[in-house]
């Protein structure tokens, strides 16, 4: 703990993890790009991770929705990025829900050493239920930012992501064909639970 006290003092730098979670199709990975994006302009040193199993887009781009897109590395767990960070003053992590819960620690350490950590993540499977490591990061983080979809069937907010395909493991991979953002209402209706 001394260590990295006095490496925070010496590099004047404060550690912080931010969380930017919500539903498919809500805008997490452009708010996490446009995030990233305002650190490189301010002079920062930004690395960019994703995890090598979403190539929805591309191998090595994290790209939203909307097309906008930034460079990134692909690792194949979180442990990796520790190693690929280097000197960096921001470190940018997209679809954290796919990595395990070590990247709840690996987030920790990089903020401990005087790293922003821009995380983002779905909170909710198909289900509903909390996925994967998103609530433990939700729980350590400084900042939250949920943000909301807008539901297909009703035009309200949508904070859940609802699956139309029929597979029923958790991790699916899939765009507008297997996936839709509904209300609490219009979701409920879809999965019949009223």
């Amino acid at each position: 703990m001394v260590f990295l006290e006095s490496s925070r003092r010496a590099t004047g730098r404060h550690g912080s993890i931010e969380v930017i979670t919500g539903s498919m199709f809500s805008g997490k990975t452009e708010e996490l790009i446009r995030r990233l994006r305002r650190a490189r302009f301010a002079g920062l040193k930004v690395e960019i991770f994703k995890p090598s199993v979403d190539i929805r887009y591309s191998g090595t781009m994290v790209v939203s929705h909307d097309e906008k897109s930034i460079v990134s590395t692909p690792v194949g767990n979180a442990a990796s990025i520790l190693l690929l960070a280097g000197d960096v003053d921001v470190v940018g992590i997209d679809e954290a829900q796919f990595f395990d819960n070590s990247v709840v620690d690996v987030c920790n350490k990089l903020a401990d050493n005087g790293v922003r950590v821009v995380v983002a993540g779905l909170d909710m499977d198909f289900m509903g239920k909390p996925f994967g490591p998103i609530p433990a990061l939700l729980s350590i983080a400084e900042y939250i930012t949920k943000v909301h979809a807008i539901c297909m069937h009703c035009g309200g907010l949508a904070q859940y992501s609802h699956r139309k395909s029929e597979e029923s493991q958790v991790l699916v991979l899939g765009e507008k064909d297997k996936y839709e953002p509904l209300c609490r209402d219009c979701y409920n209706k879809a999965t019949g639970k009223t």
